[in-house]
């Protein structure tokens, strides 16, 4: 209450020194020196009009502009003047009378300038018809009297009394006739005569129009203003020493209190020297993060922690992340330490614990609180004091700011929790930083390695289309080569081994252009447990005896939306791997499973996105894997066998992340590997059984085919393995040349083969819809290493009846021809 009072006396007495220095230092006496100076330029004004109306009268002012100007200023004069002293009648009244003076000074000018203007004119008119009779009739009658009536007109200019007006209307009424002139001659004479009497009759009536002017009595009344004025300002100046007297009083009195008030400010003093303080430290803790590289900020964060701990007279500090694992940062004086589990349990403790409402939470004396989980957990971290800044993230504690004094209260207690926040902003903004420096780098290794997978690609699939060329050359000739042996010769095993490699080879390329790919392929529903079951037949018949594949699938909807090629080729890439790594008798296991996933999720290779997945886990007992090859094992032509081309791996990656998915592996040395795919499910839907496959040891019995291929050596090489196959072929090497031969004989051509060396893409399809026009009904078969970026309505849009694989093998093409030439 004490305080309270002292406060509202100041502040009474601070109004009341505000007001009587206002009232000292406004005296009103500015206003009334501001009329004073009015005065002063409408007196100026005045004398400038009066002196410009004479000008103009004898002719020196031409320009009325000057008039005008006064006349403006003499009205804003007036109104300054009423502005001076709005509230003295006396003076308001003497204002008006000198403003109405004003307005009849204003009215004379006016007609003064109409005068003299049409008087300026005439004198002009005049002067000028008098020269031109001077000069066409020099020392006539006439001319002697137009220089009388000059000499009249010029003597009632200086004299306008009714003798000089008489002189110039006698020499008017004398003024001879103009009968004896020419047209020209009278009609100068009429306008000259007509100008004499209008400056007969104006140069009284202006004469009159500045007397009027002249005798208006505007002394009187600026005399009488003024005089009012200086009272009024003599009056001021009185009450203004009155005030300042009074001033002078209550400023002894207002001394006293400060003083008073002094003695209070200095008990305040080391608030603000503490508060300095801290503000130095945070500046300084700023700083030093400003400045600093991420490697650095860690030690940044503990000298930030022992500055601050050591204005605050604490004997630990920490500031704690919540996470897995929980992140400490922590700092304590020499000979303490800190308890087991102690500072990570101080965010289970600022969760139990409400916040005060400038955020902080303060215990300043643990032994005193009432037993609870956090007060027992503050005790068994052997705490006295302590105070925590908490940051709160969707309702949880993400991170503290926690200082300890232990066995001991504080020095001074602890205050300035806004500055406190600011410091704990500035360690979590570090922190982050360094997170986001960390995240940056990491992006730029993983875009640098994308772009190194990338020319790789590039690289690797520019090299698979000429391997492509060349295993389809190894595969004709010893498809060709083969029928002329003698089965069962020791040239027939070799030319099976020639072309079991070759097949293996063109396996290899197709991977490798699996790899390479960049466009998105055709997406359709697959039923991963039906996928899994196919891949599980191949596995059996292509694997070793000795490994046993073991299939787990699940009830639960399985669906995904993929294509099935890639899909498998994945379960048969990581199947593959898993047998090699086996060194022993042994199984297999792929179990099927479907898990939701809440939110996003980063797993080793790939993102997860929210919702349910679709989980193939691919498990051996087999070597393992260490940890570098682990880090590799990914990596395009990384591989830890002996001829080992290390594009498996590669492309089941590439395929997973492109169908959005993700992958996890967790492997060992010795204890085997697990693969981890996951894929977003889809819409369940009912599958399309596949096809069964048609048989393709059929011989042809003589049918014609067409053969279209751009290069002479490979269609060579095509017409000798349809000849074996019983086909007759005819082949051309040019577009225009097969479609010219199908529409001469439409019904000559049984089937047709169109080779992908001709063109790509929509450029192919273009070329089989013209064979198609040009022949209705022959089929069309379509040799292609990848028919993925063609869609299956432009395909069916183009006729095509069957794809196989380029280059051409005896039984893929005797199949696709059989099914094509079957009976319809």
């Amino acid at each position: 209450m004490r305080l309270s009072g002292f406060v509202a006396t100041a502040v009474v007495l601070l109004l009341l020194l505000t007001w009587l220095l206002l009232r000292g230092m406004n005296t009103g006496t500015s206003s009334l020196d501001d009329g004073l100076r009015a005065l002063d330029d409408f007196a100026i004004a005045e004398s400038a009009l009066h002196r410009d109306v004479l000008s103009a009268r004898v002719g020196m002012l031409r320009n009325y502009d000057p008039l005008v100007h006064e006349v403006e200023t003499l009205h804003i004069s007036i109104e300054r003047l009423r502005l001076s002293a709005p509230e003295d009648r006396e003076l308001a009244a003497s204002i008006e009378t000198l403003s109405r003076l004003v307005e009849s000074q204003e009215r004379s000018t006016e007609q003064f300038k109409t005068n003299n203007a049409l008087l300026q004119n005439s004198l002009a008119y005049f002067e000028l018809f008098s020269a031109r009779l001077a000069a066409q009739q020099p020392g006539s009658v006439l001319v002697r009297q137009v220089s009388d009536l000059s000499t009249a007109l010029l003597h009632l200019t200086l004299d306008t009394s009714p003798t000089a007006a008489a002189d110039v209307d006698d020499r008017l009424a004398k003024f001879p006739p103009v009968s004896g002139l020419s047209e020209i001659q009278a009609t100068v004479v009429d306008s000259m005569l007509a100008h004499a009497r209008l400056l007969r009759a104006l140069l009284p009536e202006t004469d009159q129009t500045v007397r009027v002017l002249f005798a208006l009595p505007t002394d009187r009344e600026q005399g009488v203003v003024r005089e009012l004025l200086k009272a009024q300002k003599n009056t001021a100046k009185s009450r203004a020493e009155l005030y300042r007297f009074t001033l002078y009083g209550v400023s002894l009195l207002l001394v006293g209190l400060l003083i008073r008030l002094g003695m209070r400010l200095q008990s305040r003093a080391l608030i603000l020297s503490r508060r300095a303080g801290i503000e130095h430290i945070i500046a300084g803790i700023s700083t030093r993060f400003i400045n600093s590289r991420p490697h650095e900020t860690a030690g940044y964060v503990e000298q930030a922690l022992a500055d601050l701990a050591q204005w605050n007279c604490a004997d630990r500090a920490y500031f704690v992340i919540a996470g897995t694992p929980v992140k400490v940062y922590e700092w304590s004086r020499e000979g303490v330490q800190f308890e087991p589990g102690w500072p990570e349990s101080a965010l289970t403790v600022a969760a139990q614990l409400d916040p005060a409402e400038d955020g902080a939470i303060q215990v300043y004396d643990v032994r005193k609180t009432a037993p609870t989980p956090a007060a027992d957990l503050l005790r068994k971290a052997d705490i006295h004091s302590w105070l925590c800044i908490p940051a709160t993230n969707e309702q949880r504690i993400r991170a503290v700011l926690g200082f300890d004094t232990v066995r001991r209260a504080p020095a001074d207690r602890w205050c300035e929790f806004g500055m406190l926040r600011m410091a704990f902003d500035a360690i979590s903004n570090a922190l982050d930083r360094e997170a986001l420096e960390r995240d940056r780098e990491r992006l730029q290794e993983n875009l640098q390695h994308a772009r190194r997978m990338e020319t790789i690609g590039a690289f690797a699939s520019g090299i698979a289309h000429n391997f492509n060329n060349i295993i389809g050359a190894i595969l004709g000739y010893a498809e060709t080569a083969q029928t002329y042996v003698r089965p069962g010769s020791r040239p027939v095993e070799s030319l099976v081994e020639i072309r079991r490699a070759a097949e293996r080879a063109r396996d290899l390329v197709h991977q490798i252009l699996t790899f390479g790919r960049r466009s998105d392929a055709r997406r359709s529903r697959v039923c991963i447990n039906s996928l899994i079951k196919e891949a599980k037949s191949l596995l059996d018949v292509s694997l070793s005896p000795y490994v046993n594949v073991v299939v787990r699938t699940t009830t639960e909807n399985t669906t995904v939306l993929g294509e099935p090629a890639l899909l498998q080729q994945v379960i048969l890439n990581v199947c593959n791997n898993a047998a090699q790594a086996i060194d022993a008798p042994g199984p297999i296991e792929i179990d099927v499973d479907v898990q939701n996933v809440p939110a996003a999720q980063q797993l080793e290779h790939g993102e997860l996105a929210p919702g349910r997945h679709v989980v193939i886990c691919v498990i051996d007992l087999g070597r393992g894997m260490d940890e570098m090859t682990r880090e590799r094992m990914f990596e395009p032509f990384f591989s830890t066998r002996v001829g080992g081309n290390g594009l498996g791996l590669a492309t089941v990656r590439e395929i997973v992340l492109q169908h959005g998915g993700a992958l996890q592996v967790r492997s060992a040395p010795g204890a085997g590997t697990q693969f981890d795919i996951w894929l977003p499910c889809a819409s369940a839907i009912e599958l399309v059984p596949a096809e069964e496959p048609h048989d393709s040891s059929g011989r042809g019995t003589g049918e014609t085919v067409l053969v279209l291929e751009n290069d002479r050596a490979r269609l060579l090489r095509h017409e000798e393995i349809l000849a074996a196959l019983g086909y007759e072929p005819v082949g051309f090497t040019n577009l225009m040349d097969a479609i010219n031969a199908c529409r001469t004989t439409p019904t000559r051509f049984d089937a047709a083969v169109l080779c992908c060396h001709l063109h790509g893409g929509a450029a192919l399809i273009k070329d089989a819809s013209e064979i198609r026009a040009a022949a209705p009904t022959l089929p069309l078969i379509l040799a292609t290493i990848s028919a993925r970026e063609i869609a299956a309505p432009a395909l069916a849009g183009a006729g095509i009846s069957g794809i196989i694989r380029h280059p051409l093998t005896s039984a893929e093409l005797a199949g696709a021809l059989s099914t094509c030439l079957l009976p319809k």
